[in-house]
């Protein structure tokens, strides 16, 4: 059986007297690709927000990698491996593609002004190295015919397949995908999936992800979680979901909401 790579304990954060997350609880397997889902408003985001860091929490822990990182800031879960994309792409619009990924590592030589003058050798070194790396992660997310395109120009698609890349040039354990599939078209969406799954069975990668688009989280998420006012109703396969009750009744007693994009 797998360890829980990340483990969420009696969670909520609250905006005044509303709370957005109520005493949530959850593990998340590593080696895992698993799926959140629920009605909008029902915490998803706001939960995301608690585990990368982005907010305080009210009460509760967060356990990643058996260490407590309840409100560690999101620098520093970036370089102990967990890592968050957002609906919509944060890209460097006037950098190119290749240019975009190379800044990703943190603390490189050439970030110093003193070893530019005194050891340009080694900021050489380390920045082919660098890019390198960053012209693999480019070819396995096929997007080598875009490797000199300035990242502005990209599709919605596009910068969410660099988004992904991103990840790949910093040792990531854990990447928090919210809603990756948020205005991709039908063609990209299907290369981002198959991106997710290399990563996770080629790459070790462990994803957990937000999502509406109910045959994009069948594809790829087992098991799925579904959250209703802020804490999780359900947790198990996308097929017992659709048929549970008190699943199909948080989204307000259509079915049909489940089938397609919620």
């Amino acid at each position: 059986m797998s360890e829980d790579i990340l483990e969420i304990t009696n969670l909520s954060k609250y905006f005044g007297g509303l709370a957005a997350v109520s005493n949530c609880s959850l593990k998340v397997k590593k080696g895992t690709i698993t799926g959140i889902i629920g009605p909008n408003g029902s915490g998803k985001t706001t939960l995301f927000n608690l585990i990368a860091g982005n907010l305080k929490t009210s009460e509760g822990r967060v356990r990643f990698n058996n260490e407590d990182i309840t409100n560690v800031p999101s620098y520093e879960l970036f370089s102990k491996g967990l890592l968050r994309t957002f609906q919509i792409a944060h890209e460097f619009t006037n950098l190119t593609v290749l240019e975009n990924l190379m800044m990703v590592p943190g603390n490189q030589s050439g970030e110093k002004l003193m070893n530019a003058f005194l050891k340009p050798s080694l900021v050489k070194k380390e920045e082919n190295l660098i890019k390198e790396k960053a012209k693999e992660v480019v070819e396995f997310l096929n997007l080598g015919h875009l490797m000199n395109e300035l990242a502005g120009n990209l599709s919605g698609g596009q910068k969410k397949l660099l988004e992904l890349g991103r990840t790949m040039m910093v040792d990531a354990k854990l990447v928090l995908l919210d809603e990756v599939g948020a205005g991709v078209n039908r063609t990209l969406l299907k290369d981002l999936g198959t991106a997710i799954e290399k990563l996770n069975k080629e790459k070790g990668y462990t994803f957990c992800m937000i999502e509406h688009d109910m045959d994009f989280i069948g594809r790829l998420c087992d098991p799925v979680i579904v959250m209703a006012e802020g804490s999780v109703l359900f947790e198990g396969s996308v097929e017992n979901a659709k048929k549970n009750e008190k699943v199909i009744e948080s989204y307000l007693g259509r079915g049909s909401k489940l089938k397609d994009k919620n």
